[in-house]
């Protein structure tokens, strides 16, 4: 039973253990782990399950890290992924703004809603003084591209592109 072990003889032949470690596995490991992380972080952006309607849109640039109301298919309102009952939609807005009422607000709203649903969310948005809210829309279809389709401009709003010109 010859074997061969890896190791350093020592004084008077007796073996000695190598002690240096072999990094190549965990770093394998480490990479498998990155990269599974890296596909996973995308898809879990949204907590609340939307359908968004698909339209030819171009994304528009943003200052600030906007809002989210979102509007799932069962009609129920959510601010920021938490469930809201839409009277209480504007204090938890102008709380979260600080009253700023330039902050941008971005409204989603699963495709099989009613017309009449969303604008009444548009609308309770738009009453709280609010004065960039922005309908969200999938432009090709894939997870996780949502952007905004189209700006509103409230009444009493400074004049201007509702969107940013593009580049």
């Amino acid at each position: 039973m010859a074997a061969a072990l890896q190791g350093r003889r020592g004084k008077r032949g007796r073996y000695t253990p190598l002690a240096e470690i072999n990094v190549t596995p965990m770093v394998d490991v480490m990479l498998v782990l990155l990269i599974i992380f890296m596909v996973t972080a995308p898809l879990m952006s949204s907590a609340v399950n939307i359908d968004l309607p698909k339209v030819s849109a171009t994304p528009i640039n943003q200052d600030s890290e906007p809002l989210k109301v979102q509007v799932n298919a069962e009609g129920k309102v959510f601010l920021q992924d938490e469930p809201i009952e839409l009277s209480e939609l504007i204090v938890k807005l102008q709380a979260i703004a600080k009253d700023q009422k330039d902050r941008r607000i971005f409204v989603r709203g699963d495709k099989t809603n009613t017309y009449a649903r969303m604008l009444e969310v548009m609308a309770t948005v738009i009453q709280g003084g609010f004065t960039k809210v922005a309908l969200m829309t999938d432009p090709s279809g894939a997870p996780g591209t949502a952007v905004p389709a189209a700006a509103f401009r409230a009444p009493g709003a400074p004049a201007g592109p509702a969107r940013p010109p593009a580049r």
